[in-house]
């Protein structure tokens, strides 16, 4: 009967044995797998870090575009236009008075 036992355990011991290595086959092959997932991962993170800054960078420009194109800030630039043309006839305007005035003043100093 010890043979028996022994024979038995022989055979049992291989079929754990062997079921191990294939435990273990199949252990790599998912460690590969997860490998592989977490490049893909790393891919899709780099790709959407890049996305993120790109869309970023459009929706300044549309802020920055729409700051300067807006009706509200369009109509804002052409009041400020029109304050801009009444200054500068405003001030030519009294520059040349001025000058008529200093003229006027030396020519009677030197008449008088």
């Amino acid at each position: 009967m010890a043979g028996e036992d022994r024979n038995g355990w022989n055979q049992y011991s291989k079929l754990v044995l062997k079921e191990l290595e294939v435990l273990g086959a199949s252990v790599t092959a998912l460690r590969e797998e997860i490998n592989g997932m977490r490049a893909v991962l790393s891919e899709m993170k780099g790709n959407s870090v890049h996305t993120s800054t790109v869309l970023n960078e459009i929706k300044q420009w549309k802020e920055k575009i729409d700051e300067i194109t807006s009706p509200a800030g369009f109509a804002e630039m052409v009041d400020e236009i029109e304050k801009l043309k009444d200054f500068k006839t405003k001030a030519v305007t009294v520059f040349v008075v001025v000058q008529f005035g200093v003229t006027l003043f030396v020519a009677f100093n030197q008449y008088f």
